[in-house]
């Protein structure tokens, strides 16, 4: 028997009274529908939220919600209500809704509501908008559409909403720290410290100074007591960047205060305790580097509870084009503009810097082009070269070898930053970078 078929049997036993004290209950948004996408139910939280007036057992929630006259699905988003029918169990999307703040994303939780005997009398519609993210260009937001993109936002939501310790992973440049940023944003720590520590570079003697702060004279040139970031951090979260590059030898010291909570500072004899939320980055396989023994296996997982990987700008292309007129946007050129052709070059860029690297190059193109539109042969030669090559049928088809040769000539006359930095940014050890140099016969300016 069809849901359909169950809701027609069962509807005369359906109190709307009870469902609405339920919905009323909820202080998120939220409705109750019937499988016709019809809302029977509404609190005032998602009266508040859309412009468009609804009216109980007439207006559908695809009307509400995104304005449209079918559902979502036909437009291409990922429905909530059909993956419920589907599963007969809780789903949750992300969707762009046109609320009365103009296009905002929202988390949407699905839950079917099930009577005593098991049937399927509607489903429980909750959301929870995304204040930190936008399909269309905003200041301080991250923006995109593609569903990526939408997939890393669900994570970052759920993750936000619990204690647990958050572990980013992905490439240089893919935007790690606005991830961090957005995970404390959401959080119940919100109005507290966000508090940034680099791991890369730091020395064991820089590592305890700054993490846990000094008394006055515990070393030449303490000439006053300091807090350390970990005590700045109290009550809020500390955001542990690159921690693949923390030394195996202070490792043990993370792991204790990570477990305990507890430190002391440098020359001090107090215990002392920070109660913070723990969110760390990485470009670096940990599971690699625990494999070989230079990652240790406790730390893991202490600060893995979490993973969330993050997209590559190659998975996002449908976002570029946006990203590049919110670039363009809150910059000092706010009157330059990319022409579709030269949209259609960087769609078909593969970005190995990711964020920052689409940043650099339209920097580069408004500087080559001579007019406000930018054309295609205002790109950089390494965007023109590797896209023509991929995209031209009619070209012959390079090596990886002459595509890698290449590139890299093209960025050892053109890249002005230290080797270190240059492998950072192609996710590469310094070692391989130098390999790769040498085997192509190049060195850096």
């Amino acid at each position: 028997m069809s849901i359909m078929t169950i809701m027609t049997i069962k509807e005369p036993s359906l109190n709307i009274t009870v469902i609405q004290s339920m919905i009323n209950a909820i202080d998120k948004p939220a409705i109750f529908i019937t499988p016709d996408y019809v809302i029977q139910a509404v609190n005032q939280a998602y009266k508040e939220t859309y412009k468009s007036k609804v009216v109980v057992g007439k207006s559908k929630c695809h009307e509400i919600s995104h304005k449209n006259p079918k559902p979502c699905d036909k437009y291409g988003e990922d429905c909530p209500l059909q993956q419920c029918i589907s599963s007969k169990r809780a789903v949750s999307v992300v969707h762009v809704h046109a609320t009365g703040e103009g296009k905002s994303y929202c988390d949407i939780l699905m839950k079917p509501i099930i009577d005593e005997d098991g049937n399927t009398l509607g489903f429980l519609e909750i959301l929870d908008k995304i204040n930190y993210a936008s399909s269309e260009s905003e200041k301080g937001k991250m923006i995109g559409s593609s569903s990526a993109f939408k997939s890393m936002l669900n994570k970052i939501n759920r993750a936000a909403q619990s204690k647990i310790a958050v572990l980013l992973q992905g490439e240089t440049g893919s935007g790690k720290e606005l991830v961090a940023q957005a995970i404390h944003d959401a959080s119940p720590r919100n109005e507290k410290p966000f508090v940034v520590i680099e791991c890369t570079g730091l020395s064991e003697s820089l590592f305890e100074s700054e993490l846990f702060g000094y008394e006055k004279g515990a070393f030449t040139g303490a000439i006053n007591s300091k807090k350390g970031l970990i005590e700045v951090a109290n009550s809020g979260t500390v955001f542990f960047d690159e921690i693949g590059d923390v030394p195996l030898n202070m490792q043990v010291k993370l792991l204790r205060l990570l477990e305990t909570q507890s430190f002391r500072a440098v020359g001090g004899l107090k215990q002392k305790r920070s109660d913070f939320r723990l969110v760390c980055a990485t470009h670096k396989n940990l599971l690699d580097l625990v494999e070989k023994g230079e990652f240790r296996q406790d730390l893991y997982y202490r600060i893995a509870g979490f993973p969330i990987m993050l997209p590559s700008l190659k998975e996002r292309a449908k976002d570029i084009p946006e990203l590049v007129r919110h670039f363009l946007k809150h910059s000092e050129h706010q009157n330059k503009k990319f022409s579709e052709n030269a949209l259609d070059k960087l769609c078909g860029y593969a970005f190995p810097g990711n964020i920052r690297e689409l940043i650099s190059i339209i920097e580069q193109s408004v500087l080559l082009a001579n007019e406000d539109i930018i054309h295609a042969n205002d790109l950089p030669d390494v965007v023109r070269q590797l896209t023509d090559t991929s995209n031209s049928a009619d070209e012959k088809i390079h090596s990886l070898d002459e595509v890698e040769r290449t590139y890299l000539t093209k960025l050892c006359n053109e890249f002005t930053g230290t080797p270190d930095e240059l492998a950072s940014l192609l996710n590469v050890s310094t070692r391989t970078l130098y390999r790769k140099l040498h085997r192509f016969g190049l060195k850096l300016a």
